[in-house]
């Protein structure tokens, strides 16, 4: 049976109106669950597993971890085994369909076939047409198929991964730092800092869900910037964290030798362009799924004027500058008619400041 929608609502017999039991939904939450556990980067979908015996027991669990690692359902087959589980005529519960290609894994939906499972209960359908088809080969092989179940939940946890694999470039999120009258340094160039530690923390938090962080050669030179995450220690140490998106550089002109993108705290790669369609097809060819773009006014106005920024966060400091360089550089807007216009999603006070997520009312390309 296969479904392309899930009802929450159980019947008097205990299976929903779409035959899914209220105990698959149970493990479905489970699963999500556990595909939380791994972390929003990189160039793999967070996904979680949950084998079921027939009676509805939990016979074992798995999930994700990164590229490379085995995939939910292989890690949840491979604890099974390890347990002496006879997983023949378990239900497998899986945030995300089965993939069906041979990458850094080998399929999971022949994983499953061969464990002896016979019924598969999936979130979404996985929309990368490279692994796509898992749920086709598993119907081939006699195996019972429901899909649609707390899908929305399933693509809402991958949204980056989603929208990259779907749209061919990567989710972008534009972030400034502004004070109330739109500006982002002083008359004198000074920038450091406008905002309180609540928003410089916050943006660090936000900056280590990304795969890339991008600035322009004119913050580069001008700033100097690390581009690194860093996370406060317990004992009150500023410290590198763990993960650290590539930084990239977006321009023709060189970095001195002794700058701090130099450095080997994490990887630089220089795109000697000016061009964002062209950037953006450099990094979804390194499979970048969510680049983080954190350039001044004139790196700011073009990813607005191509129509790529996929996502908007704003800091608003309480301060008045009069002068000095605006958050956004010329977007080609020339009436009021033609203004870019973007919808709040979240408002969030950080210590004295504000940050603003907002998302285009118009669709990006």
């Amino acid at each position: 049976m296969d479904t392309g929608s899930h009802d929450r609502g159980a019947t008097a017999h205990g299976v929903t109106a779409h035959g899914v039991t209220p105990r698959e939904t149970e493990a479905m939450l489970r699963a999500l669950d556990l595909a939380a556990r791994a972390a929003p980067h990189g160039p793999n979908p967070r996904v979680g597993c949950v084998l079921l015996a027939p009676d509805g027991r939990v016979l074992a669990e798995g999930h994700h971890t990164g590229a490379g690692a085995p995939h939910a359902e292989a890690e949840a087959v491979a604890a099974g085994k390890a347990a002496g589980v006879d997983l023949t005529g378990a239900t497998a519960v899986v945030t995300l369909e089965p993939c069906s290609h041979t990458g850094r894994t080998p399929p999971c939906a022949r994983a499953l076939l061969e464990a002896g499972v016979s019924r598969v209960v999936v979130g979404a359908q996985d929309p990368n047409p490279v692994a796509a088809g898992g749920t086709a080969v598993l119907r081939a092989g006699g195996v019972d198929v429901v899909t649609g179940v707390l899908a929305s939940e399933s693509t809402s946890l991958n949204r980056y991964w989603t929208h990259a694999v779907t749209r061919g470039r990567p989710f972008v999120t534009l972030k400034w730092a502004a004070t109330l009258d739109g500006r982002v340094a002083a008359a004198d160039g000074t920038s450091r800092w406008l905002t309180g530690s609540a928003a410089r923390a916050d943006v660090h938090d936000r900056r280590a869900c990304a795969d890339a962080v991008l600035v322009g050669t004119g913050t580069a030179l001008a700033d100097d910037p690390w581009l690194t995450t860093r996370r406060t220690a317990a004992d009150g140490r500023t410290e590198l964290a763990a993960h650290q998106p590539l930084r990239v550089v977006l321009g023709e002109r060189d970095l001195p030798a002794g700058a701090r993108l130099r450095d080997d705290a994490a990887e630089t790669l220089q795109l000697r362009t000016r061009d964002v369609e062209q950037a953006l097809t450099e990094l979804a060819a390194r499979e970048v799924r969510h680049l983080w773009v954190e350039g001044g006014p004139t790196v700011a106005a073009a990813f607005l004027r191509s129509g790529a920024v996929d996502e908007l966060v704003t800091y608003v400091a309480p301060a008045v500058l009069g002068a000095g360089a605006p958050a956004v550089g010329d977007v080609g807007v020339g009436t009021v008619d033609d203004t870019l216009r973007f919808r709040l999603s979240d408002v969030t006070r950080l210590g004295g400041d504000v940050v603003l997520v907002s998302t285009p009312e118009k669709e990006p390309v």
